[in-house]
């Protein structure tokens, strides 16, 4: 399938194709009258492409993990230590967040708590 059915029929932008055509990855695609034919497999590794993305990984680190996929199971333990790495950041983000809405909470229930004294002396 061509470069347009496959974003088409799998939901993937089109940048997100032409980077990985651009990795150089993609073994089994072939150019066939000057455009670029996926095969299953490709599809595939495009799927794994669209969750490392939708985890939040960067460009670099997705081409990473997925040549790393491809050189096989050896690379396990360095595929593990990037998700552990990468998990890390975002639950350090997450507690960010979380006392954010602390901070805002505290804030809300202090002028909540001024209010309803305010309205009270009415």
């Amino acid at each position: 399938m061509t470069i347009y059915e496959a974003s088409e029929r799998y939901q993937i932008p089109l940048e997100i194709l032409r980077e990985y055509e651009s990795w150089g990855l993609c073994g089994a695609v072939k150019k066939v009258m000057g455009a670029w034919q996926y095969d299953e497999q490709d599809i595939e590794h495009l799927g794994m492409v669209m969750t490392l993305n939708d985890m939040g990984l960067d460009s670099n680190e997705v081409e990473t993990y997925v040549r790393l996929t491809l050189e096989g199971d050896h690379t396990e333990p360095a595929r593990l230590a990037m998700l552990n790495r990468i998990r890390g950041k975002t639950l350090d983000e997450i507690h960010f967040k979380e006392k954010q809405i602390a901070n805002m909470d505290y804030l809300r229930h202090e002028i909540q708590k001024r209010m309803e004294k305010s309205h009270r002396k009415i």
